[in-house]
C-alpha cells in the first residue's frame, strides 16, 4: 500500500457479492465514488447495480475476470479511479496485484505487497513470528520430500503437511501415522501446486481437539498497531469457518491478554499495515501462533458488533495515510455478536454446493440483527464462485442473548430455489456443546457427522421442514410480506445501527 497524496474519492471494488456491497456502501458513507467490476456471469448482481459506474473485466471463470490483473487494473485506470479495494479472496492477498496497483499509480487498499508476500509464505511467517518471541507449534521449515521424512522423526504423530502459499484453510493435510507420509507428500504437492502454482510444503505438529482464535488487528503508516479483539472461528470444516463469534467464550482474562499481545508482535514482526487477522491455536492454557491473513475477513462484521467501528472505513483512512483515531486503551469491547455463514451448500450430504436459481428471498432484521447479502429472486448460483450467499450477525448484552437472536434471526430467513446451510446453523445453536461455550474445531466432524446424534438420517431437510412450519403459522398471523428489497432495507438498517 501507498501513502495517498490526497483523499481517495474514487475507489475501485476488485471483488463481488456480499463484500463487493459492503465496501460500495462504506464509500457511499463517506462520500466517495464507488466502482464495481463484473464477469459474464455477474452482468445483473446486485453490486454491479448498488455502484455507481460498473466495469466488466471478462468471462465467467474467475480465471478470466475477478483474478484477472491486467483486466482489473486497466479498468481502475479507465475509470480515473485513486484506489483499489480487493475485498476478500480472489486477488486480495496477491503480492502481484498489489505491485500492479502501485505501478499504476492506484493506492493498494490493504498491506504493502512486502508484507503480503511474507505472510502468503506461511514458512517464512512462522520463522518471523519465532523471532519476535510469538509462541509457535513444533515443526519444520520447507523441506524436500526426502528430508520431510527425516524431519518427522522428530515429532509427534499425527502431523500436518501444510502448504507453504496456502491460506483460507487450503492446503493442509492430516497424516496420521508414519506409513501415510510418503502417499500425503505426494498428494499435498500437487494439490498445492494445483491451487497455489507453488509446491513447497512444511510439517507442523497437529493438536487434538484444539480451538481456532484470531486476533483482528489494525495498523498505521506511522508505526501504531492496535488489536480489536478475537474472535472464535472454531466451528469449521475442513478447515473453513462456518460460525464465529466474540468475544472467545471460553478464554480467561489473562489468556486474552496474552493472546492480544502475541498478535500485535506478529503484526510488528512482518511489517503490517491496514487491517489483517493473526491466527492462533489454543489447547489449555497454551496457544501456537498459525498464520497471517493479509486482508479483510469474512467475519469482521462481528468485531464491528462489539467495537461499534466500521473496519472499512477504518481501511480507507490507513490508505489516505491517516493515523488510526485511536489508541489500545481506547477499544472497549461490549456485549456479544456471533455470525452464521449462510452458503448454498447441501448440509446432509458433505456440504456440496448447491446450484440453481433464486426463487423467494426474506431476510431477516429486528433489534440486534444484521445482514450483510447479495442476494435476489431469479439470481443464478454457478459453480464458478464461492457458495457464501450471507452473513447472519446478531449482537446482545450477553452470549445468551445473542444466541436467541441470531436463531429467531434464522429462522425468519428465507431462501428458495438453492439448499443452503441454515438447518446446520440452527442445529448447532441448539447443541448444548455450542451454547456452553466449550468446543473445539472437530465439533463439526464429531457431532453433525455422527448419524446416532443427529435427530434423524437427514436433520436437513427435518430442520428445514420444522422451519418451514413455523414460518407457515407465522403468515397466518402477520401482514403480507414485504418484498425482498425492503427486507433488504432491515438489514441495512441493522448494520447502521451495529456501526454506531
Amino acid at each position: 500500500m501507498t501513502t495517498a497524496a490526497r483523499p481517495l474519492r474514487k475507489i475501485l471494488i476488485a471483488n463481488r457479492g456480499e463484500i463487493a456491497l459492503r465496501v460500495i456502501r462504506a464509500c457511499r458513507a463517506g462520500g466517495r465514488t464507488a466502482v464495481a467490476i463484473y464477469s459474464d456471469a455477474d452482468r445483473a448482481a446486485l453490486h454491479v447495480h448498488a455502484a455507481d459506474e460498473a466495469y466488466r473485466v471478462g468471462g465467467a471463470a474467475p480465471a478470466d475476470s475477478y483474478l484477472n490483473i491486467s483486466a482489473i487494473v486497466g479498468a481502475a485506470r479507465r475509470c480515473g479511479a485513486d484506489a483499489v479495494h480487493p475485498g476478500y479472496g480472489f486477488l486480495s492477498e496477491n503480492p502481484a496485484f498489489a505491485e500492479a496497483c502501485e505501478e499504476a499509480g492506484l493506492t493498494f487498499i490493504g498491506p504493502p505487497a512486502a508484507a503480503l508476500a511474507l505472510c502468503g509464505d506461511k514458512s517464512r511467517t512462522r520463522r518471523a513470528a519465532l523471532a519476535a518471541g510469538v509462541p509457535v507449534l513444533s515443526g519444520t521449515d520447507l523441506l524436500s520430500d526426502a528430508a520431510a521424512m527425516q524431519a518427522a522423526k522428530d515429532l509427534t504423530f499425527p502431523v500436518l503437511i501444510k502448504a507453504a502459499a496456502g491460506g483460507g484453510g487450503k492446503g493442509i493435510h492430516l497424516v496420521e501415522r508414519p506409513s501415510e507420509l510418503v502417499g500425503a507428500l505426494l498428494l499435498a504437492r500437487g494439490e498445492a501446486r494445483t491451487a497455489f502454482g507453488d509446491d513447497r510444503i512444511y510439517l507442523e505438529q497437529w493438536l487434538d481437539r484444539p480451538r481456532h482464535v484470531e486476533v483482528q488487528i489494525l495498523a498505521d503508516a506511522h508505526g501504531a498497531v492496535v488489536h480489536l479483539g478475537e474472535r472464535e472461528c472454531s466451528i469449521q470444516r475442513r478447515h473453513q469457518k462456518l460460525i464465529e463469534e466474540s468475544p472467545a467464550p471460553a478464554l480467561t482474562p489473562e489468556l486474552r491478554k496474552a493472546i492480544g499481545k502475541a498478535a500485535l508482535a506478529a503484526a510488528r514482526a512482518v511489517g503490517y499495515r491496514n487491517a489483517g487477522t493473526v491466527e492462533f491455536l489454543v489447547s489449555g492454557r497454551a496457544f501456537y501462533f498459525l498464520e497471517i491473513n493479509a486482508r479483510l475477513q469474512v467475519e469482521h462484521p462481528v468485531t464491528e458488533w462489539v467495537t461499534g467501528l466500521d473496519l472499512v472505513a477504518l481501511q480507507f483512512g490507513v490508505a489516505e495515510g491517516e493515523p488510526l483515531p485511536f489508541r489500545q486503551g481506547d477499544v472497549r469491547p461490549r456485549g456479544h455478536a456471533i455470525e452464521c455463514r449462510i452458503s448454498a451448500e447441501d448440509v446432509d450430504h458433505e456440504f456440496l454446493p448447491s446450484v440453481g436459481r433464486i426463487g423467494e428471498v426474506v431476510l431477516p432484521g429486528g433489534p440486534g440483527v444484521r445482514v450483510d447479502a447479495a442476494l435476489s429472486p431469479g439470481m443464478e448460483i454457478t459453480r464458478f464462485y464461492d457458495p457464501l450467499l450471507a452473513k447472519v450477525i446478531a449482537w446482545g448484552p450477553t452470549r445468551d442473548e445473542a444466541i436467541a437472536r441470531l436463531g429467531s434471526a434464522l429462522r425468519e430467513t428465507v431462501v428458495t430455489g438453492v439448499l443452503t446451510t441454515i438447518p446446520f446453523h440452527l442445529w448447532t445453536l441448539a447443541h448444548p456443546g455450542f451454547r456452553s461455550g466449550h468446543y473445539h474445531t472437530r465439533f463439526v466432524e464429531e457431532e453433525w457427522a455422527a448419524p446416532s446424534r443427529r435427530p434423524d438420517a437427514s436433520p436437513g431437510r427435518w430442520l428445514a421442514a420444522l422451519a418451514a412450519a413455523a414460518l407457515a403459522a407465522r403468515d397466518d398471523r402477520r401482514p403480507p410480506l414485504l418484498p425482498p428489497q425492503d427486507a433488504g432495507a432491515w438489514g441495512r438498517a441493522a448494520r447502521q445501527d451495529g456501526l454506531a
